[in-house]
């Protein structure tokens, strides 16, 4: 089956928008209770007390969510085959209850592999914002996607 996506279609300074994912105060406390169990991230009287004043997503299920939202915009329909690592990550901005979240990816480099030239690097920034514009997430990333069939 052939992708609709290769390395060549993600050139450097390209920017991707995408997502509209609503984070649900279920889901906030379904994903906490079973990968991080902070008091802040499953009890709402706990919470309240905290720094956060409120119930907040864990930035893992943030990660997670970002994930998800990649997928469903370009990955799956993509010749992608993996990625090597994450460079750095930084959470800006709670994300909560009834928050709506959307991704705009800038592409910083993209390259060819010197050792396998039939697959390309890409590296992105993230920036995972909510539904006022706020960035509450950042990262930057690898992909290495295989190139399209030269004829």
């Amino acid at each position: 089956m052939s992708k609709k996506f290769y390395w060549e279609d993600f050139p450097v300074g390209s920017v991707m928008e995408y997502g509209g994912i609503v984070v649900t105060k279920e889901d906030i406390v379904r994903f906490a209770r079973e990968f991080d169990p902070q008091p802040f991230h499953i009890d709402e009287e706990a919470a309240r007390h905290s720094q956060f004043g409120g119930l907040v997503a864990s930035g893992w299920h943030t990660c997670a969510l970002t994930m998800r939202m990649m997928c469903e915009a370009y990955l799956l329909d993509s010749d992608n085959l993996a990625s090597p690592g994450i460079e750095n990550i930084h959470w800006l901005k709670p994300v909560r209850p009834g928050d709506t979240l959307h991704i705009r990816s800038v592409v910083l480099e993209a390259r060819p592999l010197e050792s396998r030239p039939h697959i390309g690097l890409i590296r992105n920034r993230l920036e995972v914002l909510n539904q006022n514009g706020e960035e509450v997430m950042q990262m930057e990333g690898y992909g290495m996607m295989r190139r399209r069939e030269r004829e």
